[in-house]
């Protein structure tokens, strides 16, 4: 009767273990399944994003960094690129508008610099086709960094010896190197090495381990969830035109204290009424506040009204703090230049 009795708890025993084990294997097995699957939905991170039309260059790099941070290329000399995209606090300055030269506000939250090389097209409403295009804007912007045109701009580098000397050696086939398609190719180049791989990244080339266990479901929510349907390629969005507020105005929600038209503004089409370029989700957990007019600080919140207003969901507390331990895990490493 003894000896039955420890047959039957050793086989209790046994079952048990070998269940948890079998469990434990589904869930491997199941892990290993979305490590796949989100391999190819997002795919790899380059270590810079390439232009055959601006080759990147170890000087034109370093020039484009000193333009960058220069505050020279405002009008009044207190503005530089890195004013609203601090290098230093993952390419924003935490604000919902930025000011400019002259105090005044911008209209739109100042989105990060990095990763955007990598984007479809720059500016929330996508005016811009590359980084290049970009650069030369806020210089020009009278309510941003308030340069009257680009000959004041090449005039007033022009009186500097080290970019003289600088501009040279980047370009020395042109006749008259500090020029502003120069200018912005330079800090295009710059920008276009500010990629930061995550833990994320890890995770899609096979390291099990490199997210936490919420962290995977919660990458298994943003899938199934239908996230990806504006935040897929790899920096996670940047590569596709949607409206804001699918189901309902958006305003509504994110308390807005101005009702932004987005693309419309610059095309005029009615189909384009409240169209936003999707933003990257890269390093989201660091470049707060949130959406084309940073109307929301938390995460949390964001994650809910994009639920709400995009997919008409209303999401469980649980998988609300499970989408935003992924959402964490695409903080990235800031580049040793900066």
């Amino acid at each position: 009767m003894k000896n039955l009795l420890l047959a039957s708890i050793f086989l209790i025993f046994f079952v048990s273990c070998s269940d948890k084990k079998n469990k434990e294997q589904i869930k491997k097995e199941d892990y290993t399944a979305l490590q796949k699957t989100a391999s190819t939905m997002f795919g790899k991170l380059p270590e810079v994003a390439e232009n055959p039309e601006n080759p990147i260059t170890k000087e034109k790099v370093e020039l484009g960094k000193k333009l960058y941070l220069d505050n020279r290329l405002s009008k009044d000399n207190t503005q530089s690129c890195n004013t609203c995209h601090d290098l230093k606090n993952y390419g924003v300055d935490n604000l919902s508008t930025s000011p400019g030269n002259d105090g005044g506000l911008g209209t739109r939250n100042s989105p990060t610099v990095f990763n955007a090389a990598l984007h479809m097209s720059q500016f929330w409403d996508g005016r811009e086709p590359d980084v290049e295009a970009q650069a030369g804007g806020p210089i020009l912007n009278p309510v941003e960094m308030a340069m009257p045109n680009e000959k004041i701009v090449v005039e007033r580098l022009s009186k500097i010896k080290e970019y003289n000397t600088l501009f040279t050696n980047v370009f020395p086939k042109d006749k008259n190197p500090i020029n502003y398609k120069n200018i912005q190719n330079a800090i295009g180049a710059f920008e276009r090495t500010l990629i930061t791989p995550s833990r994320f990244d890890e995770f899609l080339e096979g390291d099990m381990n490199a997210l936490t266990t919420e962290e995977k479901e919660g990458l298994q929510l943003f899938i199934s969830t239908g996230c990806v349907a504006c935040h897929s390629s790899n920096v996670l969005g940047g590569n596709i035109y949607q409206k804001f507020g699918l189901y309902d105005d958006y305003w509504k929600h994110t308390k807005s204290k101005k009702i932004d038209e987005g693309k419309f503004e610059v095309t005029k089409k009615e189909s384009d009424k409240y169209v936003f370029k999707s933003p990257s989700l890269r390093n989201i957990e660091k470049t707060y506040p949130y959406f084309h007019d940073g109307s929301v600080t938390d995460l949390k919140e964001a994650v809910t009204i994009m639920a709400k207003v995009q997919l008409n969901k209303d999401l469980a507390e649980k998988d609300l703090n499970a989408l935003v331990a992924f959402l964490n895990s695409l903080t990235g490493e800031l580049p040793k230049n900066i």
